[in-house]
């Protein structure tokens, strides 16, 4: 793959363009505000003290990018292989399955849900940083997906969960063609990232028109 494309760098030129208004700058490296994502990357400039001093001042950052290298004086915290996939179409579905847009208010629900199946990193503000949809049961929230990175031309389905008591019904297909569906319909493509052997995640992503890219990794780093 070239390394111009955007999406091998998607934080950076999400925070560069779309959702420059959610960045926190420390010299050469930029962040999401540590309430939407840990994510963070550097520009041509960064030095590893700007990396530090971000680190120091805003807790935990996270590269995520394809063989990522930690700056001197952070240490890893976590690591989370994925594959990155994107899509230009999507499969039809012909289940007629009723979902409503979620609000603000809708926030702590949504991040019990998240919490509870553990989707990907999800903070108190991360579901703004795209719309979301969600299914309801006797009005609980029970399955949920969204948008998470924006930058010029592509756009990420990400928080894709069903609770555990609601899987086998076909939720998550209804959601995440609808949240694509949505991307494409305004020209962008959809993308999204799965965790590395996760197989049948993988699978199912391939059957609604996914197709695999890159493996970046994100890792979350702190203060050494």
């Amino acid at each position: 793959m070239s390394a111009s494309h955007p999406l091998d760098r998607a934080v950076r030129n999400a925070l560069t363009s779309r959702q420059a208004p959610l960045s926190i700058r420390e010299g050469g490296v930029l962040r999401f505000d540590p309430a939407y994502a840990t994510f963070a990357a550097a520009g041509p400039d960064a030095t590893a003290e700007d990396w530090v001093a971000l680190a120091r001042s805003t807790g935990p950052v996270a590269l995520f990018e394809t063989d990522p290298v930690i700056p001197a004086g952070l240490g890893e915290v976590s690591r989370i292989d994925c594959l990155q996939m994107t899509a230009t179409a999507l499969t039809a579905d012909g289940r007629d399955i009723a979902f409503e847009a979620l609000t603000d208010a809708d926030g702590p629900e949504m991040l019990a849900l998240a919490t509870l199946t553990q989707p990907g990193p999800f903070f108190s503000k991360t579901h703004l940083l795209g719309p979301f949809i969600g299914i309801r049961r006797e009005g609980v929230l029970v399955a949920m997906a969204g948008e998470r990175l924006s930058l010029d031309g592509f756009s990420e389905v990400s928080g894709v969960c069903t609770h555990p008591d609601h899987r086998g019904h076909g939720y998550a297909g209804v959601l995440m063609r609808a949240v694509g569906q949505r991307i494409l319909d305004r020209g962008d493509t959809v993308f999204l990232h799965a965790r590395i052997g996760h197989a049948a995640t993988i699978a199912f992503y391939e059957t609604l028109g996914f197709r695999p890219r890159i493996t970046p990794s994100y890792v979350v780093m702190d203060v050494a």
